[in-house]
């Protein structure tokens, strides 16, 4: 029997999508999505397609986006890169509560992620195809949640620190599995926060930490040439040549 090389990614996914499933969040958090639940078929065919073999690189962002992960699952998964460039699209159910404002559309959905088609469109640049960008590196999302104010998205730092302790232990665990499963030598998370909480997660292994700048619009700096930026960072780290 040929063993799958991504059934542990799977594994991992599966289990954390039941564990965070069951975590309760007060106000401000007004509504919780779990792509990990309602777009699962999606997240496991990312995982399968792409999750095998050992990896030099994982980039980690932070959780996610209201116009990316939240509509395909897929992380930063704009819509147009996860169709067009990643080759995978499909029904995506829609949550137990559904935020009125932030409703599910799924690949319908007709708002563009920007943090992700700047994130997949530099990979898209300098790799050219999906299978030689993944065949060194990976991408994840430490926390798989999306919090909701409202219309408002609260990330995972925003949390009251009893809501957020028993997250952050979930969300490391995964993290440690996806290490063991892809053995890389770089962890490079997308933004400090992420960073940070890879290296907590991951410390007392034999790996290298670094960040880029994180490719959202509300940063300035992001907006003055997010790619050129996160190729500079990379390079200078010796991630990429």
């Amino acid at each position: 029997m040929i063993q799958d090389a991504s059934a542990p990614l799977v594994a991992a996914a599966r289990e954390l999508g039941r564990s965070v499933d069951a975590m309760r969040f007060s106000p401000p958090v007004s509504h919780v999505y779990n792509p990990l639940d309602y777009a699962w078929n999606i997240h496991e065919n990312y995982l399968r397609r792409y999750g095998a073999g050992k990896k030099r690189v994982i980039f980690v962002g932070m959780n996610p986006g209201p116009f990316g992960m939240v509509q395909t699952g897929v992380p930063f998964g704009e819509i147009e890169a996860v169709r067009d460039w990643l080759g995978l699209t499909g029904p995506v159910g829609r949550p137990a509560v559904e935020n009125p404002k932030r409703p599910i559309e799924g690949f319908a959905c007709p708002r563009s992620e920007v943090s992700g088609r700047r994130l997949w469109g530099l990979f898209r640049e300098r790799f050219g195809s999906a299978e030689a960008f993944f065949a060194e590196h990976f991408v994840a999302n430490y926390c798989p949640l999306a919090f909701f104010d409202g219309g408002r998205n609260l990330t995972p730092d925003k949390l009251p620190a009893a809501q957020a302790l028993p997250l952050l232990a979930a969300c490391d665990e995964h993290l440690r599995r996806i290490a063991d499963a892809l053995e890389p030598e770089w962890v490079i998370g997308v933004g400090a926060w992420a960073e940070g909480r890879a290296a907590a997660a991951l410390a007392g292994r034999k790996l290298r930490f670094g960040r880029v700048l994180h490719p959202s619009p509300a940063s300035p700096a992001a907006n003055r040439g997010w790619s050129e930026a996160a190729t500079r960072q990379l390079t200078e780290l010796g991630v990429w040549q």
